[in-house]
């Protein structure tokens, strides 16, 4: 099954159960700004690539902000997950977690993460 033709609400639904999942505080800007990059880099992975130039703007125009900010919002809502979420699902999502000693992933990497188990489930359904 192709990304494109599953319904929006069905996706943005299925994106929030991974990232309840994982630990993200739905009270945090970012963790709007962080659903919608999800959904923007699963559709189209070229935008995972090009966080600064592509997805941070894009979420900003959609947002009525600006791209810096939408990035620390990321940033700060992958902290708190990192600092308090599961970290059971954090190994099985990015194949480490904070119980390891690394390092929080990079918001890049965390998106393109979990961009990439969408499209990966998605598929197999």
């Amino acid at each position: 099954m192709d990304l494109n033709i599953v319904k929006d609400c069905d996706l943005e639904r299925y994106i929030t159960d991974i990232m309840l999942d994982i630990g993200v505080p739905a009270h945090l800007k970012g963790y709007h700004y962080l659903r919608d990059a999800i959904l923007l880099s699963g559709r189209d992975m070229e935008v995972a690539s090009s966080v600064t130039k592509l997805l941070y703007p894009t979420i900003a125009r959609h947002f009525r902000t600006t791209g810096p900010k939408v990035e620390r919002a990321i940033r700060n809502a992958i902290e708190v997950s990192w600092n308090r979420g599961n970290a059971e699902t954090f190994e099985k999502v990015f194949g480490y977690s904070m119980l390891s000693g690394r390092t929080r992933p990079t918001n890049s990497e965390y998106i393109a993460r979990i961009a990439d188990k969408v499209r990966l489930d998605i598929k197999a359904m």
